[in-house]
């Protein structure tokens, strides 16, 4: 198969689905070319104009950094089509109607190339009715391509075939899709609203309809269906809000108006709920609104209540006897809620047995294996298992027999029995749906191994499912070192790779020894180490939990011995005679940033969140985090037409004394955490693939560590210089006393302390004026406020 180069692409409709899917292809460095209307007043592109416009006000950024919404070109229906000849995908996002997509499919038909992919975005038409309206030359290359509201954020793609669409087509697409934009795919069938939106939206109708059943909240049953649940830390009726309840009702309508009772044994579910409707007339359409299921008055969040036709307090909690119950085993759990005799056990048995049911029953019409449907809930709904998963967990059959003889009760929603596959054959003998030979296929009755595309050669650990086969980063390769807090280990026998176990990747003491030994070995046997944590997150740095009882026990002489060996484990990763590479994702922050930015290397999926932070905990970075800033400060003032430091500088202090984060990797490069010379991986699962070919090119091209070197500082003026900005901050009441404390020890410590302006240091020199700051700054009782608030609630503390 040849290879399917986009060099640009085309996104039709400047709508919030099509704005934002310009400003991810933007993201992942693919120009595109956003169209919509002409604009009958002023210039003629306005209207794309605008969009773009909008979106740098949006939350959350759809764009990695803001300035790059100029990199979206625009252009128009009456004035442009000639433009679509140079696209090699055009993806049409306009809004959800037949017959607006029939007309515009119409005008641009003539000005599509002959090689070009055409996809519509939508999120539940019949793609097949869509492509009657394209001629036939066209058709094969014609399919649907349903990305999740945000698309920068939603892993989830659906890809959706038509009778006519050429089997290559979907594999170039699903290529692209994956590796260039970063996202999982799932190929679903030709369904009303597709397979995660089909389980999904009916899962939130008949949830909504046992809520009534029982009589509970919206605000108890978002907390019960939330992360509980294992599900989206919004839960149910937050989660409407923030999609938008005129895009539920619409999803919702296209189920009424495609379905029947014949077709779907459901369907007297799918009536529009009557608060719904109710929010509608309002137009209370959620979060775009400020008012929806909930809405924000003053400080307080108000839920709406159907009965009193008004918003009234809310906050009500649900009882923690149910949460015990979640937190029990899977079968066990299930047990306890189907015998409850409260009503919030009795709703959360019949929501869950309602969507095994519903999953079960149409499994073989919306989708080809159980794997399928599993993913799209994962990655569409943020579910933490799909419904297979967490049945085939908690006991298959037995779960089965509870759904079996709720139905025969006439407590279920349906009366359709579960499909025969469930109690007989291959599914009942292996214990359910997902196993090391594939994920059930009910139509060819076998067991299904994953597609197998080239692409997913670069996925050398992607994420398994319940009860599924595959390779899994814990036992995979040659062990060279494990203990509680890390392993060593290798894949190839070329390149040693180095996961911390430890909880949220923090760098203990006995992780710190860990990848000192990591580094040893790779410069004894190997072509170069990679720091990979396995999953979110990269590291969020130094364990304080063990470094507040070293002060009270060994006072500031143990803490300094401490943060020295960190800052030796620092510059042992800057000048290994092995490439060394951070491959992060998720959150690297305060030592995790550290480690990163001394690694010869950074290799960052999209969202990775990187920055110095200790000033949340009344810190100043003490593990060569500002040693730096300074030295990359020098560094670039010796480049410039101008060589005072002070002004590189600015921006490094300001990130640091504002803990600021990179809100995505294009963000963190912006603030200096990642090089030009780093790389942006979009997906998740290729990031270990990158990371390894990443320090074997190194190593293939001679790498040598960098040569210790003096460089030049700021000195006691560029610090008085700093210095009157924070006093007028501090005295304008922008900043605590505290906080001016602390920033000013960040500003002795990169600036070089009490020397002259120009003055040449070393790493060595800074690091022991961070460590005298971070040591005296333990010590004071502000800052143990400060750490022990992180600690109890996760959230910094300001006094």
């Amino acid at each position: 198969m040849s290879r399917f180069n986009v060099k640009k692409v085309a996104v039709l409709g400047a709508g919030v689905m099509g704005a934002q899917i310009a400003a991810h292809l933007v993201n992942c460095k693919v120009p595109v070319i956003l169209f919509d209307l002409a604009a009958k007043e002023g210039p003629k592109n306005g209207i794309a104009l605008k969009a773009i416009e909008n979106l740098k006000k949006l939350k959350p950024a759809p764009l990695g950094v803001a300035e790059d919404a100029a990199l979206i070109e625009v252009a128009n229906y009456d004035d442009d089509l000639k433009k679509l000849k140079g696209c090699d995908l055009i993806i049409e996002a306009i809004a959800e109607r037949m017959d607006w997509k029939s007309d515009l499919y119409h005008k641009i038909a003539s000005h599509v190339g002959k090689n070009a992919i055409l996809a519509s975005n939508t999120s539940g038409l019949s793609i097949t009715k869509l492509s009657e309206a394209l001629p036939e030359a066209l058709r094969p290359r014609f399919c649907g391509i349903h990305f999740f509201n945000p698309p920068r954020y939603m892993y989830l793609v659906e890809l959706i075939a038509t009778p006519a669409t050429r089997p290559e087509v979907l594999d170039q697409l699903e290529t692209f899709v994956t590796t260039t934009l970063g996202k999982g795919v799932v190929r679903a069938k030709d369904t009303p609203n597709f397979i995660a939106n089909r389980i999904g939206i009916a899962g939130m109708l008949a949830t909504m309809k046992e809520v009534a059943n029982f009589g509970l909240t919206f605000d108890v049953v978002d907390d019960l269906t939330g992360k509980r649940l294992g599900r989206a830390s919004s839960g149910t009726f937050r989660t409407a809000d923030v999609v938008g309840l005129d895009t539920m009702a619409h999803v919702i309508k296209t189920l009424q108006d495609n379905l029947n009772k014949d077709t779907d044994p459901f369907y007297d579910s799918f009536g529009t709920p009557p608060v719904l409707a109710k929010l509608l007339e309002l137009k209370n359409l959620g979060q775009k609104t400020g008012a929806g299921f909930y809405k924000k008055q003053g400080r307080d969040i108000l839920r709406f209540d159907l009965e009193k036709d008004e918003y009234v307090p809310s906050g009500e909690k649900a009882d923690e006897v149910y949460g015990r119950m979640l937190r029990k085993p899977a079968g066990e759990r299930l047990k306890l809620l189907r015998n409850a005799e409260g009503p919030q056990g009795q709703f959360l048995w019949a929501i869950l047995r309602n969507s095994f049911h519903y999953a079960a029953v149409h499994l073989a019409s919306i989708a080809d294996t159980a794997r399928d449907v599993d993913q799209a809930m994962r990655w569409g709904f943020a579910m933490k298992q799909g419904p297979f998963e967490l049945w085939q967990e908690a006991g298959w059959l037995d779960v089965a027999k509870m759904i079996q003889e709720d139905i025969d009760a006439g407590k279920a929603l349906s009366k359709a029995p579960l499909p025969d596959w469930v109690f007989k054959g291959p599914v009942a003998e292996a214990g359910g749906v997902h196993t090391d030979k594939g994920s059930w296929n009910p139509t060819t009755g076998q067991f299904e191994p994953r597609r197998v595309l080239p692409v997913y050669a670069r996925q050398l650990f992607p994420e398994l499912l319940r009860g599924e086969g595959g390779p899994r980063p814990e036992s995979a390769g040659k062990t060279l070192h494990e203990t509680d807090a890390i392993r060593v280990w290798t894949l190839d026998d070329e390149v040693v790779i180095a996961t911390l176990k430890t909880k949220m990747r923090a760098i203990s003491p006995d992780a710190g020894e860990g990848l000192m030994q990591a580094v040893d070995m790779a410069e004894a046997d190997y072509k170069g180490l990679v720091i990979w944590p396995g999953d979110d997150p990269f590291s969020v740095g130094a364990d304080l939990q063990a470094m507040l009882p070293g002060y009270v026990a060994g006072g500031a002489g143990l803490v300094d011995s401490m943060e020295k060996e960190l800052q030796d484990l620092m510059l042992r990763l800057r000048y290994a005679n092995v490439p060394t590479v951070a491959a992060i994702r998720g959150m690297a922050l305060g030592g995790g940033c550290e480690m990163a930015v001394h690694c010869a290397r950074r290799v960052a999926i999209m969202e990775s969140y990187i920055g110095l932070v200790e000033v949340g905990v009344g810190l100043v970075p003490g593990a060569g985090g500002l040693t730096y800033i300074a030295r990359r400060a020098a560094e670039n003032a010796k480049t410039s037409m101008n060589p005072a430091i002070l002004p590189f500088l600015t921006e490094g202090f300001t990130a640091a004394a504002m803990a600021k984060v990179g809100m995505s990797a294009l963000d963190s490069r912006k603030l200096g955490y990642l090089l030009w010379s780093d790389v942006i991986v979009p997906n998740k699962d290729e990031l270990l693939y990158v990371a390894i070919h990443e320090a074997k090119a190194m190593h293939a091209a001679g790498y040598r560590p960098p040569l210790k070197r003096q460089f030049a500082v700021a000195g006691r003026d560029g610090k008085a210089t700093i210095q009157g900005q924070l006093i007028n901050m501090r005295d304008g009441g922008f900043i605590s006393q505290h906080d001016f404390h602390v920033s000013s020890l960040i500003a002795h410590v990169l600036t070089g302390g009490d020397v002259d302006a120009g003055t040449l240091v070393d790493e060595e020199y800074l690091m022991t004026l961070e460590r005298q700051a971070f040591t005296s700054l333990l010590g004071h009782p502000k800052t143990h406020e400060r750490i022990m608030g992180m600690l109890a609630t996760g959230k910094p503390v300001r006094n």
